[in-house]
């Protein structure tokens, strides 16, 4: 069976402190990302594959077929999967399907319209704040770790920021 060995948000996917730091660390030799845009786009594919280090496969899954893949696949892989998604919507549906049961690590969400400024790299909306609720009421381990020097910070703290902004 496949094992994640991590669950990483990270709106940039796959990028430089993923490559250099976090395969290492975690030890994966795939990555798994789940993203219905990208699983559209084949051109973009192509630059995240081409991103991973040699001998590090990449797979890309939108949502419907990852959970597909989990029920089907994955019971007949050996990797050590990093596994990455872009968003907490994507994660909230990996979550729902049990792909997603254990440790969650978030390292970056971008701004936009309607999201606040938590951190350096975090960036929430009352959605993502309802969403890590969802987790968080699930007994989840949720925290925020940009790269691996830093101390993971539980993510409570960050929805105690954000509501006090």
């Amino acid at each position: 069976m496949a094992n994640i060995v991590l669950t990483r948000v990270d709106s940039r996917l796959i990028h430089g402190q993923v490559v250099t730091k976090w395969l290492q660390q975690s030890a994966a030799d795939e990555i798994f990302v789940v993203s219905d845009e990208l699983e559209k786009d084949e051109f973009l594919q192509s630059i995240y594959i081409m991103a991973a280090p040699p001998g590090v496969e990449v797979k890309i899954y939108g949502v419907e077929s990852a959970k597909k893949y989990w029920q089907e696949e994955a019971a007949s892989s050996n990797a050590k999967v990093l596994f990455l998604v872009p968003d907490l919507q994507t994660l909230s549906e990996m979550v729902e399907a049990q792909v997603i049961t254990k440790d969650i690590q978030i390292g970056g969400l971008g701004g936009g319209a309607e999201r606040k400024n938590v951190l350096k790299n975090i960036n929430l909306s009352e959605y993502d704040v309802m969403i890590l609720d969802r987790f968080l009421a699930k007994g989840l381990n949720v925290f925020f770790q940009a790269i691996p020097e830093d101390n993971p910070m539980p993510i409570e703290k960050l929805i105690e920021k954000y509501h006090s902004l």
